[in-house]
């Protein structure tokens, strides 16, 4: 697992959702873990918070008929670390496919808190 900078640790935990492995993503994220996202129910929070939101996601996308969900990363526009801790906020772009139609979204901002643990950086928190 490559994460000896917060930002190696931020590309692995896309790199695991754009290739829909939640067990890479749980591993690049702190236990316990805190999510925010714009889908209901907003919060995700304790050991399983990676799993339980990732889950949520593949739910809604079958809802709404959205698949292929994929993640890119703009340069970082912060990229802090003061001691064990980290605060990282790159540019994101999602695309996507509802009922067969492309579907980009632009403008978004992944933004993260990371902590320093024996094993590495990991994910505490993203919004």
């Amino acid at each position: 697992m490559s994460t000896e900078n917060p930002l190696a640790a931020v590309h692995q935990y896309i790199d695991g959702f754009n290739k829909g492995d939640a067990q890479l993503m749980a591993a690049t994220f702190a236990v316990p873990g805190s999510i925010l996202d714009g889908m209901a129910p907003h919060v995700w929070q304790g050991p399983t918070a990676t799993q339980d939101w990732y889950r949520d996601v593949l739910v809604e996308g079958e809802q709404h008929g959205a698949s292929g969900y994929l993640v890119t990363l703009g340069e970082a526009l912060h990229n802090k670390i003061t001691a064990e801790s980290a605060y990282v906020v790159v540019p994101a772009t999602m695309t996507f496919k509802v009922h067969g139609k492309q579907i980009t979204q632009t403008g978004a901002v992944f933004t993260v808190a990371l902590r320093k643990l024996i094993d590495g950086w990991r994910i505490a928190a993203w919004a």
